[in-house]
């Protein structure tokens, strides 16, 4: 890094978005688990205990014995006698979830092991008028056109991180509105404040080697991802494709390898022709060693994407572009930090070790690249443009030398 990061990001800060997490949209996020799962009364009860540490106790250590268990601890003991609205905002809600999954006993043995808490909710996103038709609608109305072809489903891909479960299920539904009629494609198009597009599709058309996803919310989400894979490797603008996957759930609906054959078995089982027809292209490309599934221990962790281990940045270095969707992706790359709105995208991101693209909504009280006064007149005109979800960015960079 060429500079120290800003401040991080606290739950502590009065009004903030953070401080409205811990306060309202995390007890209610436990609050869904309990509605949506048949659990035994010890594991609602373990729930509801988590659940009144956040709103009125003080950080508590794991307790289950765990691979992990020193991992977290040894992080959480730095944090002990402080609540939850005293804790930094990213690592407090990675050790949330991974605290959901000790109530759940997620990695126990037994009836519960390996039960994903957020299945309901996922799975409510695959039935056939949601996710699955919402894909289908795009395929129908793909131009021929490559480059035409490139701007729908990658536009798509980025406005499908708006339906992000861990904000819908508090809200207690889970529809996705991605008909896309010709006023929401206008408010799309008032919405982007960023559009690197143009140079990423250049990019693409010189380098054809290796594109790596680092993956956001299952659901519509990853369907229209899974489009944008299937046009890319169509298309020749990607030799092999890479998907970066979550190992263990998290923030509600984070996509592991598990959702990623749920979609492809939706779109399998579908009366739609083109999606049955998607679902063959991927399970061709998955044979063949074209699109390839992983998962890694790192991306479930409350680091920020600085702090890459050996392993994986070396992975990285590979992929001639490297996609990162969605918020949370966007806060671990940048640091979840009080960056001036106007800072460049390149410098926050001059660590990272491959050509990298953002594609992100905006749900988190940061942002970088934007022009000199566009920070004010969103804020004049929206007072929760940061954190609504209507606006997003497709931010472009390619990495220094040094990284390479």
């Amino acid at each position: 890094m060429p500079f120290t990061l800003p401040p991080l990001l606290l739950n502590s800060e009065p009004g903030s978005y953070a401080q409205k997490t811990f306060q309202t949209r995390i007890p209610r996020i436990v609050d869904n688990i309990i509605a949506t799962n048949d659990y035994p009364a010890e594991i609602v009860q373990a729930l509801r205990a988590l659940r009144e540490e956040i709103v009125s106790g003080t950080i508590q250590l794991l307790r289950e014995a765990t691979d992990d268990q020193e991992f977290w601890n040894a992080q959480a003991r730095e944090h002990l006698g402080k609540t939850w609205l005293d804790l930094p905002w990213y690592w407090a809600e990675a050790f949330f979830y991974r605290r959901v999954l000790e109530a759940t006993r997620y990695f126990q043995p037994g009836d519960f092991s390996r039960r994903d808490p957020f299945a309901p909710v996922k799975r409510a996103e695959l039935q056939p008028d949601r996710a699955p038709r919402a894909v289908n609608a795009v395929l129908e109305e793909l131009p021929r056109d490559p480059a035409a072809a490139f701007d729908a489903l990658w536009h798509a891909s980025l406005w499908g991180n708006r339906t992000d479960l861990s904000h819908l299920a508090i809200q207690g539904t889970a529809h996705s509105d991605a008909a896309r009629p010709e006023q929401s494609r206008r408010d799309e198009h008032a919405h982007l404040l960023v559009d690197d597009s143009a140079r990423v599709w250049d990019f693409l058309r010189d380098a054809r080697g290796r594109v790596d996803f680092i993956c956001d919310n299952a659901g519509t989400e990853l369907c229209f991802d899974l489009a944008l894979v299937d046009f890319l490797l169509r298309a020749n603008l990607a030799a092999e494709i890479t998907l970066h996957l979550k190992p263990q759930p998290m923030f509600v609906s984070d996509a592991m390898i598990q959702d990623v054959l749920a979609s492809l078995d939706a779109f399998d089982q579908s009366t739609m022709i083109e999606l049955r027809r998607l679902a063959q292209r991927l399970a061709r490309a998955r044979s063949d060693g074209r699109l390839v599934l992983r998962d890694h221990p790192f991306w479930v962790t409350g680091f920020f994407f600085h702090a890459l281990p050996n392993d994986l940045r070396a992975a990285l270095a590979q992929a001639s572009l490297v996609i990162v969707k969605g918020d949370a992706n966007y806060r671990r790359l940048i640091g979840d930090c009080h960056w001036e709105p106007t800072t460049q995208f390149e410098d926050t991101v001059a660590h990272f070790p491959a050509p990298i693209v953002a594609l992100r909504t905006l749900k988190a009280e940061l942002i970088v690249g934007l022009r000199a006064g566009q920070p004010e007149r969103l804020r004049a005109e929206d007072a929760e443009w940061l954190v609504n979800g209507k606006r997003g960015v497709i931010q472009f960079a390619l990495p220094t030398l040094a990284n390479r």
